[in-house]
């Protein structure tokens, strides 16, 4: 099987030359999460939570970004409740990437086996049904990976990815995202004229809608009641396309018993051509998808870093 100029494993999920063509530390990160894949998640959530433990104590970004976004969201909290949601924050940070090798390091129909139950799986099917490619809107919540496996079970999947910092990453990501069939499409110029292919061609497709946009990308739209600037790319798909969005998500169960899988349906306005009014339903079907599972989306991210005053006072103060 050959993903993006990587032949791919079918077995494994990893591509067979990575020993020859990656670094030694990245085929040892392969080969450790292979090993450890065997751990049940109970094991590796407990090793994350005192991960978790550690990072809150050594007063670390995350934790400090984490806190002030809790603060910022749920103003309505007290010192002591706040501080509580901090700490689950913290523990689900940790526990996304212990995850990753009963993810990543088993073959991707193994992984599967962790999905416990789907919830809202009539909302992708009446998508699929309407034969025009679906746009997947999958924020950073819970554990978007086994999400990407899944929805290739769904039909030809493909996602669209940023490069990591570290380029010597990229064939280990990859590989472990493609293991059940993904394409995988890089977030240039080149990549966007790809993904108007994809929906041509009636596929599915997966976005994390919930990056702060670069340069003068993207438009300001009420995110929990503070403005934040988010995408406009998924919603020009949309809105070009006619493909229907819907909102995906992996929440994790409590004591290590697997995953439920959540699909939404987009609210209103998410494909109109008014950017404002499109991240404002962005925004919402985000905010919905949280409700679920508040303290497992991703707060140690500077969501709120930019705002359209630039003359105001930093929303991360104390957090560089």
């Amino acid at each position: 099987m050959v993903i993006a100029g990587l032949a791919v494993n079918a077995e494994t999920g990893f591509d067979a030359r990575m020993s020859i063509s990656i670094p030694v530390r990245v085929r040892l990160a392969r080969t450790l999460l292979r090993v450890t894949s065997w751990l049940p998640l109970r094991v590796l959530h407990a090793v994350a939570r005192g991960l978790a433990i550690l990072l809150r104590w050594s007063n670390t970004r995350e934790y400090r970004v984490t806190r002030r976004n809790i603060e910022l969201c749920f103003p309505e909290l007290d010192a002591i409740a706040r501080e509580q949601r901090v700490r689950e924050a913290m523990a689900h940070m940790a526990m996304g990437l212990s995850e990753l090798p009963r993810i990543w390091g088993l073959a991707g129909g193994r992984a599967l086996n962790q999905i416990r139950s789907v919830h809202g799986a009539e909302f992708l099917d009446a998508a699929i049904d309407q034969q025009l490619g679906v746009i997947i809107a999958a924020p950073h919540l819970g554990q978007w990976e086994l999400l990407n496996l899944y929805l290739c079970t769904r039909g030809p999947m493909a996602l669209l990815y940023r490069q990591p910092q570290h380029a010597r990453w990229e064939p280990l990501l990859i590989g472990a995202r493609g293991s059940l069939g993904a394409q995988q499409i890089r977030a240039d110029a080149q990549g966007v004229r790809e993904l108007y292919r994809c929906l041509r061609k009636k596929m599915l497709l997966g976005i994390l809608p919930d990056q702060r946009p670069k340069g003068g990308e993207g438009e300001f739209a009420p995110f929990f009641g503070l403005p934040c600037k988010s995408m406009t790319l998924l919603s020009r798909l949309a809105h070009k396309t006619g493909a229907p969005v819907v909102f995906g998500f992996a929440e994790r169960l409590p004591a290590g018993r697997g995953y439920d899988l959540h699909f939404l349906p987009a609210p209103a306005g998410i494909d109109s051509d008014d950017n404002v009014e499109a991240v404002a339903a962005l925004h919402r079907g985000l905010e919905s998808c949280v409700a679920i599972a508040p303290m497992q989306y991703q707060w140690s991210y500077k969501r709120f870093a930019l705002q359209p005053d630039s003359e105001a006072a930093p929303m991360y103060p104390d957090c560089r």
